[in-house]
């Protein structure tokens, strides 16, 4: 009798990043100058950059102990869709300057790992491009205001042809601030677009208009204090984007974690309500979703995963964000969303100075003027 030999298991790959901050330095040492500062710069002093950190900083967990956290399930549902972790790609202009395919590398990146994706607007190579390379992705539109009435519903149309399943306008862009970061370096980005005065015209009557010609549901980003949100709730907005643009727009502007509590309490569950500005560790979105968020942009650590790798790094950020959500809840004593509230948290003095826009990473060990 021949006996036959158990066929030899190959060992398993190590991933290439272990940690988030891995993929930092990466994309660090991959992206020219400029195009790092428009990852980690904001406007003017970026005091709303920091004051991002410092509102997550400034929050502690309690956990609870001796419950049974064997079967954890960070999933989510929205829109109809099942998502991996409660995550929306938030919407990056640009991206082309991080990655070949731009928006669609990103939305591929979504679809493959399971969350859902916001294109910008001033993002190549356009909606539909990005529709038809990520055709099973949940995709949103989100829209620049750079041109009158009937070019914003030409706009909506396409969105609802590609398949888009909401509408997003940014409402914190009326006019485009001084990045000095830029300005220094005479780096001038989209200072002068066609149209924008078209953004600064924007007001509530057109968002009545588009409810009242689009069934598509409406998303205003950039609502930062609960008397906007009930507006718009007043409006028919289907769900309210709270947001600092990243401490993009307004200086000493609040932390997103800051604006968030009052707008929960304002919409008091009529509305989705998603949030970005900071949101850089699975524990950061944990906070977020134990203080009433559904869903939490990810902007900057979007733009780490794609200048270090491409699509697979940033599939590889969204992987170490779940390790990191699914390691946060078992240790607060929960298994899912549904049994997380803002019992878990609690106002605590931050550790130590926010720090630059990346300093939700500590281990970092590169020289730091190489990163700020």
């Amino acid at each position: 009798m021949t006996l036959h030999a158990e066929p030899k298991k190959l060992p398993v790959a190590e991933p290439s990043f272990l940690t988030l901050h891995e993929l930092v330095k990466k994309a660090r040492q991959k992206l020219n100058h400029d195009n790092w500062d428009y990852i980690i710069g904001g406007t003017e002093t970026e005091t709303t950059v920091r004051r991002n950190r410092l509102a997550l900083d400034s929050i502690a967990f309690r956990p609870r102990v001796l419950r049974d956290v064997s079967r954890i399930d960070a999933s989510s549902q929205f829109l109809g869709h099942s998502l991996r972790l409660p995550i929306i790609l938030a919407p990056v202009g640009g991206l082309e300057n991080f990655t070949a395919g731009a928006g669609a590398t990103a939305a591929k990146a979504a679809q493959e790992f399971g969350v859902a994706h916001m294109l910008s607007s001033v993002c190549e190579p356009g909606l539909e491009a990005v529709a038809q390379e990520a055709s099973e992705a949940l995709l949103i539109f989100q829209l620049y205001v750079h041109g009158d009435a009937d070019w914003v519903d030409s706009m909506a149309e396409r969105a609802i042809a590609a398949g888009y399943k909401a509408f997003c306008l940014t409402v914190d862009t009326a006019l485009y601030s001084r990045r000095e970061r830029d300005l220094a370096k005479r780096n001038i980005r989209r200072h002068n677009v066609p149209g924008r005065e078209y953004q600064a015209q924007l007001n509530w009557s057109d968002v009545a208009r588009l409810k009242a010609k689009f069934a598509i549901p409406l998303i205003l980003k950039g609502i930062a204090t609960a008397e906007d949100a009930e507006i718009a709730l007043s409006h028919g907005v289907d769900m309210i984007y709270v947001s600092n643009h990243g401490g993009r727009q307004l200086d000493h502007g609040r932390g997103a974690m800051d604006m968030l509590p009052e707008i929960v309490a304002v919409v008091a569950g009529r509305a989705p309500v998603i949030v970005d500005g900071g949101f850089n560790r699975g524990s950061d979105i944990v906070k977020a979703l134990a203080a009433g968020a559904d869903l939490v942009g990810i902007g900057r650590m979007q733009c780490v995963g794609l200048g270090a790798d491409g699509q697979p790094g940033l599939v590889r950020v969204l992987e170490i964000l779940e390790q990191e959500v699914r390691t946060c809840l078992g240790l607060l004593g929960v298994n899912t969303w549904t049994e997380l509230d803002s019992s878990y948290l609690h106002a605590a003095p931050p550790v130590s100075d926010p720090g630059p826009t990346l300093g939700a990473f500590p281990l970092l060990s590169l020289d730091e003027k190489s990163f700020y």
